[in-house]
């Protein structure tokens, strides 16, 4: 089993869709990451030569910041907003969309299940 940035990538799927199990690679990064290390998209993760992992983990420590320094990165910029007061930064602190969206009647992911109010039963 290949382990990249922390991550035990999954044995059984193609190379192109293993590394999107890291995060901050996506399926065009993962292509990207194998055109330099000359890696197959098809190879499965099993199939893998040491040297080719070895090859796949130098480029990614060099070239990406993924995992842990990415999680910290954005989660500080989540927070320098909410410190500084920015609409952006309220949106966060309030659990509210962000980006523009209507939350008159979507956006129950981010507001969460609906709470009953009281006296509406008609």
């Amino acid at each position: 089993m290949a382990r990249i940035a922390g991550v035990d990538l999954p044995k059984s799927k193609r190379m192109e869709i293993a590394l999107t199990y890291i995060y901050g690679i996506g399926r065009a990064r993962a292509r990207e990451i194998l055109k330099k290390a000359n890696v197959s998209f098809d190879t499965k993760t099993d199939k893998l030569a040491d040297s080719e992992i070895t090859s796949i983990r130098n480029i990614i420590d060099k070239e990406q910041k993924v995992e842990g320094d990415l999680r910290r990165e954005v989660s500080m910029s989540v927070k320098r907003l909410i410190d500084i007061g920015t609409y952006r930064g309220l949106r966060h602190r309030k659990g509210l969309p962000v980006r523009g969206q209507r939350t008159n009647t979507n956006a129950r992911t981010r507001k969460g299940p609906r709470r009953a109010t009281v006296g509406k039963k008609k």
